[in-house]
């Protein structure tokens, strides 16, 4: 006869840290706007670009397990001899992710590095 062997299976025993899950559910556009306030007159004069971009990452939770984390990125460009702003351009990408079995610090460093890293091409696109 067969013995039952009531003992966990590996990787669930007692004392060990739950196992590491990590998932991309969605990617969307949460906001998204240009405007050129200085047009067509900016067109007219010779123009010198001074470039200002930033980036600024934002996480919440929104569920168990699930966090939503935004990428914003502002581009305004200005002519730099007049200060006359050229145009400027806003996006803020985001995505939903699911996370399980990480905590504190790592937790941190996945939602203010690693999953923004997986947002910013959509929103450079």
């Amino acid at each position: 006869m067969a013995e039952d062997n009531n003992t966990p299976q590996a990787g669930a025993a007692e004392g060990e840290k739950p196992q590491l899950k990590f998932s991309l559910q969605r990617i969307y556009v949460k906001d998204i706007s240009f405007e050129a306030p200085n047009s067509p007159s900016v067109f007219k004069q010779a123009f010198k670009p001074k470039v200002n971009l930033d980036l600024n990452t934002t996480s919440q939770k929104v569920a168990d397990d699930q966090y939503e984390v935004v990428v914003k990125v502002t581009a305004q460009v200005n002519d730099s001899e007049t200060g006359t702003t050229s145009f400027l351009a806003e996006v803020e990408q985001a995505g939903l992710f699911r996370i399980s079995g990480i905590e504190g610090a790592q937790l941190e460093q996945t939602l203010g590095a690693f999953c923004p890293n997986l947002l910013f091409p959509y929103a450079r696109e």
